[in-house]
C-alpha cells in the first residue's frame, strides 16, 4: 500500500499528545475544525471497544482558500486529517494525511501549480509540528 501519511510515534500518553497536537497545530497556523471520536463513536454505534483514537480536521484558511481558488472540488480533500491514535505497547502515533496526495489528482496546468504550492506549504507545517512532538519519532517527512 502507498505511504500516504506523515507519521509520529511518542511516548507522551494519548491524553498528553492529543492537548499538544492541538497546540502544535494552532503553532502551525492550522485551526482544528472537526473532531471525530473515534473509540466513542464505534462504542455508540457498533457497541465494540477501540483503543482511544481520534480524527482532528485542521485546516490552514489562507491555504484552503488558495487551493479552493484553484480547483473547487479540491474541497473533498480538506480538511487535512490528523490521527491521534493510542498504542497498545503504550505511547501514541499520530498520523497526518500527506498533503502531497492531492497532487495525485491535481492533474497539469495553472491550478496544479497552485495546488503544488499550496501542498508543499501545508506539508512542510505539517511535518514540522510533528517533529516538534516531544519523546518521537517520525517517519514520512523526508
Amino acid at each position: 500500500m502507498a505511504d500516504f501519511t506523515l507519521r509520529a510515534t511518542t511516548t507522551l500518553s494519548y491524553d498528553e499528545t492529543v492537548a499538544t497536537v492541538r497546540d502544535l497545530l494552532d503553532d502551525a497556523g492550522f485551526g482544528v475544525l472537526t473532531e471525530i471520536d473515534i473509540k466513542a463513536t464505534l462504542k455508540k454505534k457498533l457497541d465494540v471497544d477501540v483503543a482511544p483514537q481520534i480524527i482532528l480536521g485542521a485546516c490552514r484558511p489562507q491555504l484552503a482558500h488558495v487551493a479552493l481558488l484553484a480547483e473547487p472540488a479540491i474541497a473533498a480533500l480538506l480538511p487535512c486529517n490528523v490521527v491521534v491514535r493510542s498504542l497498545e505497547e503504550g505511547g501514541t502515533v499520530v498520523e497526518a494525511i500527506d498533503p502531497d496526495v492531492m497532487m495525485s489528482v491535481a492533474g497539469e496546468g495553472a491550478a496544479a501549480d497552485d495546488l503544488r504550492t499550496v501542498a508543499t506549504d501545508a506539508r512542510e507545517r505539517l511535518a514540522k509540528a510533528l517533529a516538534q512532538l516531544p519523546g518521537t519519532t517520525t517517519e514520512g517527512d523526508n
